[in-house]
């Protein structure tokens, strides 16, 4: 176990690391110039020169990154340009807004996609099942800041009895997780449903109720439990994809999370925000599927971590 999780603490380091300097030559490949963002309408020439030596951007790229290795292993991840702050304590001012938006989503989405998988599996091939799939496919079709809008127009405008945006009170966290859950509730109910099927045709399930196993115990216990890993992988990748930022639902609610936080900061060409977001991000990520790793030997004694099959 020791020796598994120091190679993967070794994995994370280093997908980590590759992914801030994918990042780090990315943007500044892409089109537009901080010092234009910076410097406001109708600048002159000396003042882009000036802000590109304020901030090193008149260096060549070589530089620039060694620079940036210097100082990232110093711990510094520079100052953000539009918010005049160390770009560290930025991104980690805005990380909390996401965490509790992506908790909440991925509890909502596991309250409801799994007994609701469950119940279809049960009923597979009937006519309320069929009207089930229905539902689920309707909430895989529609985007995510189409559900945010209309959620917004009936529950904040037609009957407001919840907040339009921010997160000054917990009925702002309402709207944002719901639409946010609806996706991952239709994605989670039919792998679920899938997974139960499969376990429910299974031999073992047959054996179990040939000797008198109640079918709450073979539905809940056995089928379910032997589908637990991949329903777990699939909620945990999902977790782990809504710590990135959940861009559209964020911006529509006015959520102050990492999301609109990397908007803004693709917008003023903010390096360093973008840098330090990417790196508070992709570590929270990996952490994630370690820790779904680890809990693989939990759900299943069979499952040996760092051991072939």
């Amino acid at each position: 176990m020791i020796r598994y999780l120091l190679r993967r603490l070794g994995q994370s380091v280093l997908t980590v690391f590759l992914t801030l300097s994918t990042v780090f030559v990315l943007v500044r490949m892409a089109p537009g110039d901080p010092a234009a963002a910076l410097a406001g309408p109708n600048p002159t020439s000396e003042d882009l020169a000036r802000i590109r030596e304020q901030f090193g951007l008149d260096e060549s790229l070589l530089t620039q990154y060694w620079v940036f290795l210097r100082d990232l292993f110093t711990g510094d991840l520079g100052t953000s340009y539009s918010f005049h702050a160390p770009a560290f304590d930025v991104v980690l001012d805005r990380v909390p807004y996401t965490i509790t938006l992506s908790a909440a989503a991925i509890a909502l989405t596991a309250l409801v996609a799994v007994p609701l998988g469950v119940w279809m599996a049960r009923r597979a091939d009937t006519k309320r099942e069929l009207g089930a799939n229905v539902l689920t496919i309707a909430g895989q079709s529609m985007p995510d800041f189409w559900i945010g809008v209309m959620l917004l127009t009936v529950f904040a405008v037609l009957v407001p009895v919840l907040p339009a945006s921010g997160f000054t009170t917990w009925g702002g966290l309402v709207l944002p997780t719901v639409t946010v859950a609806v996706l991952q509730m239709a994605l989670i109910s039919r792998l679920v449903r899938r997974e139960m099927v499969a376990a429910l045709a299974s031999p073992y399930i047959t054996v179990a109720r040939s000797r008198g196993v109640s079918e709450r115990a073979l539905t809940w216990r056995y089928a379910l439990g032997n589908s637990a890993i991949p329903v777990l992988t699939a909620l945990g990748t999902r977790f782990a994809a809504m710590l990135n930022g959940v861009v559209v639902v964020e911006v529509v609610f006015g959520w102050p999370g990492v999301g609109s936080l990397v908007v803004r900061a693709l917008e003023t060409r903010d390096y360093p925000l973008i840098q330090a977001t990417v790196l508070v991000t992709a570590a929270l990520a990996v952490l994630v599927q370690l820790l779904i790793d680890l809990a693989y030997p939990l759900l299943d004694p069979r499952v040996r971590l760092g051991k072939a099959a």
